[in-house]
């Protein structure tokens, strides 16, 4: 059982109807969720995300995990007894059963728990892969650029390992990232700047701290296409080939620390309030994710101010008339301000991916890529 899990989740493709994979995979993931979601309930301390624990409605996750458990239950059962993917269906099964044993949703939390002690995000990677496939698989499949992309499309593993541990490190990213802030720019911050902004306008605030984020993040996305040192992380991003929801977790995990450092360095400086960098990081989050997928969005005259799916499908385009070009990632205009905007007779590019195909596929192999190509 275990050989043919392992040959099914190294493999790619359409699924095939009527055999039971379908209702198997959606078993299979739900199971593994509930089971992480128990050891999570076990272990707060070191397996939760102290700045997600102050919102958690435990009443409802507990509802949504006992939900979990009945429909990847329910759906591997009906497969073993019609003898449909009997393989997969079982290991989901157990993984339900195990999960159950180790007190499932009615799992007892402490909340006198410590929260200091060092952990990993796996309440993060939990709920921003369950809402994400919720969610963008549900768009993809109705606004679909690629009708016929499937979801496991050729080197979705590489992704989903790249997905797996940008969550899982969360916490080392948010420490390293606050320490460098401070250190490297915490002499810039003016108290009468930051008093003005914190005063400003909901959502003028909201509109100001995009604008900068995004002023920031173009000037560092320009550099690391036109620094070859930093083209050596950045490559490793655009070495993507398939445009997905998932797409965009490939990212090298030094690209993120600088990337993040230097993004929240103006909005640490500038002061902006903890609920309009609350409402940023749910902007950043969904266009993040909207933008690489394989969605047929323009938005019409919109596509000039606002970053699309379209525009940004043409900066991963191999195509001539896009190398180097759109940067940004919430205003679209900024690229027209700069002239770095991609110029073309058609809608859509036609392949993805870096001009030469010179990066390896696999996340371990990527992750160690910066440091050996001399190309």
């Amino acid at each position: 059982m275990l050989e043919k899990l392992n040959d099914f989740t190294g493999s790619h493709g359409e699924l095939k109807k009527g055999r039971g994979l379908i209702t198997g995979v959606i078993a299979l993931t739900l199971a593994c969720l509930c089971f992480l979601g128990v050891l999570a309930f076990h272990f707060p301390q070191y397996l939760t995300t102290p700045e997600l624990r102050k919102s958690y409605d435990v009443s409802m996750l507990r509802n949504v995990m006992f939900g979990a458990m009945v429909i990847a239950g329910g759906l591997s059962l009906v497969n073993i007894l019609f003898n449909r993917s009997r393989w997969l269906s079982s290991f989901a099964f157990a993984l339900v059963a195990i999960t159950a044993f180790l007190g499932g949703h009615k799992v007892e939390v402490d909340p006198n728990f410590p929260s200091d002690t060092p952990y990993i995000g796996l309440d993060w990677f939990i709920l921003d892969l369950l809402g994400s496939s919720l969610i963008f698989i549900f768009i993809e499949k109705l606004f679909a650029l690629r009708k016929d992309q499937p979801v496991f499309r050729e080197e979705w593993q590489t992704d989903f390992h790249h997905f797996i541990v940008n969550h899982m490190v969360v916490g080392f990213v948010l420490l390293a990232t606050n320490l460098m802030v401070h250190k490297f720019f915490g002499w810039a911050a003016n108290d009468g700047i930051r008093g003005w902004i914190a005063n400003l306008n909901f959502w003028v605030a909201l509109f100001l701290i995009v604008l900068v984020a995004d002023l920031v993040q173009y000037w560092t996305h320009r550099a690391y296409h036109e620094v070859p040192v930093l083209w050596r992380l950045h490559a490793v991003h655009h070495s993507v080939k398939s445009m997905d929801w998932m797409a965009g977790s490939r990212q090298h995990i030094l690209e993120l620390l600088i990337t993040r450092t230097l993004v929240l360095a103006p909005i640490y400086v500038l002061g902006f309030s903890k609920e309009v960098i609350d409402a940023y990081i749910i902007i950043v989050g969904f266009q993040a994710v909207f933008n690489h997928a394989n969605v047929s969005v323009r938005l019409g005259p919109l596509r000039y101010v606002i970053v699309t799916p379209n525009f940004h499908h043409w900066h991963h385009s191999q195509d001539q008339e896009a190398l180097d070009k759109n940067y940004a990632a919430h205003f679209a205009f900024i690229d027209y301000l700069f002239g770095t905007a991609v110029k073309s007779d058609k809608l859509w590019p036609e392949k993805y991916g870096v001009l030469g195909d010179y990066v390896p596929n696999g996340f371990f192999k990527q992750l160690k890529f910066p440091f050996v190509w001399k190309g």
